[in-house]
């Protein structure tokens, strides 16, 4: 992990924040760690898997981009913590230099037009990023629906690429660095998130409750680290898996603790491949009656803007 002790980049040309946008399960977070070439933020097939707004800092030579991954801004905002993921999405937008705004595919739906029409409001360079173009079946329909999107506002530029195969990002990467103002970094060369350890430990628990439960029990947990130690090559926590009433709390456990085993032992291998050394975990079910829905409640378990 990265402490940011360290020297900053130094004859920086250009720095800057650019956030990514786009309506949930586009590929936001799978295009952050492919830029980044590290696993900063959560993937799964679920929309709203992310959270959170988080930072990955990308340092090329003369240039530092501060990419700022977002929840992905949707219609549905029935309980507190979906009206808090929009909150956390649009503010994301604030004092950007540029955006990337992720669609998918030569899919259209009416999230996207939310979005688009949300990015009328925003001042900054709009570049357009069309992702998981290697899984359109009839390519003839690419170049149509290309010259459509070119339509429907001014883009900086728009850019078709394939985060999990890692094509053309860098093609991407130089458009947003070209819109970037003049300026000094903004983090060290050697940090790569402003979130600390206990918190990407934990989004990697809740990694493996979004893929290892249905569909609608992963929206209503979350987790807490309560307890980190590191010692020279093993680090040790504790973690609370937060639920909204007590006949949750079976269903993530499982008959006999099989599933919460499974997702300790995967979350586990998932963070010692991303510590490099072994890792003692510790899982716990706990109920917060109706937590998703509770402004406290969201404010404690770290849901803030």
């Amino acid at each position: 992990m990265h402490d940011g002790s360290s020297e900053m980049v130094s004859n920086l040309a250009h720095s800057g924040l650019c956030a990514l946008v786009g309506r949930p399960n586009v590929g936001k977070s799978t295009l952050l760690n492919a830029l980044l070439g590290e696993k900063v933020s959560i993937v799964t097939r679920k929309p709203q898997t992310t959270r959170h707004r988080i930072l990955g800092v990308l340092n090329r030579p003369g240039a530092q981009t501060v990419l700022v991954d977002t929840p992905g801004m949707h219609q549905s905002a029935k309980r507190a913590l979906n009206r808090q993921l929009n909150r956390a999405a649009h503010g994301a937008l604030e004092d950007i230099d540029v955006v990337v705004f992720v669609v998918r595919g030569t899919e259209w739906k009416d999230d996207d037009q939310r979005v688009l029409e949300r990015l009328a409001e925003v001042e900054a360079p709009v570049v357009l990023a069309v992702n998981q173009v290697d899984r359109i079946r009839d390519k003839r329909l690419l170049l149509p629906h290309l010259e459509w999107l070119s339509e429907q506002r001014s883009f900086a530029a728009l850019v078709p690429v394939s985060a999990t195969r890692g094509e053309n990002l860098d093609a991407l990467e130089q458009e947003i660095i070209r819109h970037l103002p003049e300026g000094p970094p903004l983090f060290p060369a050697d940090q790569i998130t402003d979130r600390d350890l206990g918190f990407r430990l934990g989004e990697l628990v809740r990694e493996q409750l979004m893929l290892n439960l249905g569909d609608e029990l992963p929206y209503t947990t979350t987790v807490q680290i309560e307890q980190l130690h590191r010692e020279e090559g093993l680090t040790r926590l504790s973690a609370v898996i937060w639920v909204e009433s007590e006949g949750q709390k079976p269903i993530v456990i499982g008959r006999g603790g099989e599933r919460l085993k499974k997702i300790g032992r995967s979350a586990r291998l998932q963070m010692e491949n991303l510590l490099g050394e072994r890792v003692h975990l510790e899982l716990w079910t706990k109920v917060k009656e109706q937590w998703t829905n509770d402004r406290r409640a969201l404010d404690e378990l770290g849901y803030t803007d």
